[in-house]
């Protein structure tokens, strides 16, 4: 049974400003991975959120085991995700 996926509302528009190719990448593999995300989802140092690669760009997200819930919390290229 596939994981349920919520976005966040700065989810949506980052997903909204990408090219429409990319957002159509993006939401395959999200929708790959809510089959099981523990295999397509990397933890964050010292951090709870975990990280999908998809080419250069990268989905930040928190999984919620016990509602199994994916929450989407960015979407953004590499060089521009994580915060320095």
């Amino acid at each position: 049974m596939p994981w349920s996926v919520q976005w966040t509302d700065q989810a949506i528009r980052d997903l909204s400003s990408l090219d429409p190719p990319v957002a159509r990448r993006v939401m395959a593999k999200l929708d790959q991975a809510a089959e099981q995300p523990e295999h397509f989802f990397k933890r964050l140092a010292a951090s709870e959120d975990r990280k999908q690669r998809i080419g250069d760009y990268r989905l930040l997200a928190v999984l919620q085991p016990e509602s199994r819930t994916i929450l989407v919390e960015r979407v953004d290229h590499r060089s521009r995700i994580y915060d320095r």
